[in-house]
């Protein structure tokens, strides 16, 4: 369950207001009609004044209630780990970090919203803030470090609350679905980070996430997810489950003025790439036409220009930054680009046995099988949600 930490008390900002405007405590309580020693309890916050007081003391200082104390909403903090990611580049800032937190495996982890993290066409919802770490802090080591996380929601929903890390911006849609299955019931939850394929199995594999989506073809078998899902549920055994198909290509600029069509187009002068991070199933797709052209990866201007998700590869086409780079349809629809499809692609979503009993990761599953979900899907472009649901395979734990 993890320690927990005392609630923060409410806090007072009557002795500034009062030192803002030159009085003593002797004179407040005069005009408020209290005691010098109940001033000071009210501004040590040992002592929380009824509602006639406090609207009376802001009043006397020239601002409303809410400018005099701080709640504490109901906030809690717990030791958790810190869940640092490759894909975060250093920064400059020193304050606080927002997170998505989850309880898995009988810890609490925190995955810090940073950087490109904190991005999924628009911000990210965070559950709770690392006071003071920065971005800078996390970037630096990749490791899991112990820290204090001030939780936003209640404990009692984030160990109810499914953490889903994977790159189909598709998965963002699937939490308001789960969200009207579970009226009327306990409220039960899912927070989805965006993440390559790889970063995201590897998450399932030490714990730090309950689900894992991905996109990966086995160079040997041809095969997708299923043997690098196999390796990643070694430990626990687990499912691996259909979720959608979609075409996969190089997003491009309406008209595709540069012509590209091939891996081979990428080496000409005039074309520069936008890539993905190392690990990411575009990066990998892009690495086996490469091979399959005979191009070095030198020979590609941009190459080593990463970004963090489709929507952002298209975005640096879009801003003409980049004249090529893969994604899905999807996004090249959105950003009103031209799109040259490549390879059909399975996306499917992993998960550990001792989490397939978790209430959001079942309302998930539940949720995969709802009709409203699919025809929603379905509109997207080069989406097929025909498979949804369908269990791929069973891994036994080794």
């Amino acid at each position: 369950m993890g320690r927990r930490v005392a609630t923060r008390p409410m806090e007072s900002e009557v002795r500034r207001r009062r030192q803002a405007v030159g009085m003593s405590q002797q004179d407040l309580a005069d005009q408020a009609g209290l005691t010098r020693q109940a001033v000071s309890a009210i501004e040590g916050s040992k002592y929380i004044p009824n509602t006639v007081v406090a609207l009376r003391l802001g009043r006397i200082l020239g601002c409303r209630v809410e400018e005099l104390f701080e709640l504490p909403d109901g906030e809690e903090e717990r030791e958790v780990e810190v869940v640092a990611s490759d894909a975060v580049p250093p920064a400059a800032e020193t304050g606080p970090v927002r997170a998505v937190v989850g309880y898995a495996r009988g810890r609490w982890v925190a995955h810090p919203l940073t950087a490109r993290r904190a991005l999924q066409e628009g911000f990210a919802p965070a559950d709770a803030v690392l006071p003071g770490r920065g971005a800078a802090a996390v970037a630096a080591d990749a490791s899991r470090r112990c820290g204090t996380a001030r939780l936003w929601l209640d404990a009692e929903r984030l160990e109810r609350t499914a953490l889903l890390l994977g790159c189909d911006p598709a998965l963002g849609i699937v939490a308001g679905h789960m969200a009207r299955l579970a009226r009327g019931r306990d409220p039960a939850r899912l927070s989805w980070l965006e993440a390559g394929s790889a970063a995201a199995l590897a998450a399932v594999a030490d714990g730090t996430a309950h689900l894992a989506g991905l996109h990966l073809r086995d160079g040997e078998t041809g095969e997708f997810n299923v043997p690098q899902a196999t390796r990643a549920l070694a430990a626990t055994g687990g499912v691996v489950v259909a979720f959608s198909r979609w075409e996969q290509g190089f997003v491009v600029a309406p008209g595709n003025p540069k012509a590209v069509r091939t891996a081979a187009d990428l080496v000409r002068e005039d074309v520069r790439l936008v890539n993905r991070e190392p690990g990411a199933g575009s990066r990998a797709l892009l690495d086996q036409m490469l091979v399959g052209a005979g191009v070095p990866q030198s020979a590609v201007r941009g190459y080593d220009r990463q970004v963090a998700s489709h929507f952002q590869v298209a975005g640096t086409v879009a801003a003409g930054a980049a004249d090529a780079g893969i994604a899905l349809a999807a996004a090249a629809a959105a950003y009103g680009l031209d799109f040259v499809p490549l390879v059909d692609v399975r996306f499917d979503v992993a998960i550990p046995a001792d989490h397939l009993r978790h209430p959001a990761v079942a309302l998930f599953l539940e949720a995969l099988q709802t009709r409203a979900l699919r025809e929603e899907l379905r509109v997207l472009p080069g989406y097929d949600v025909g498979e949804m649901g369908a269990v791929r395979a069973e891994v036994a734990a080794a």
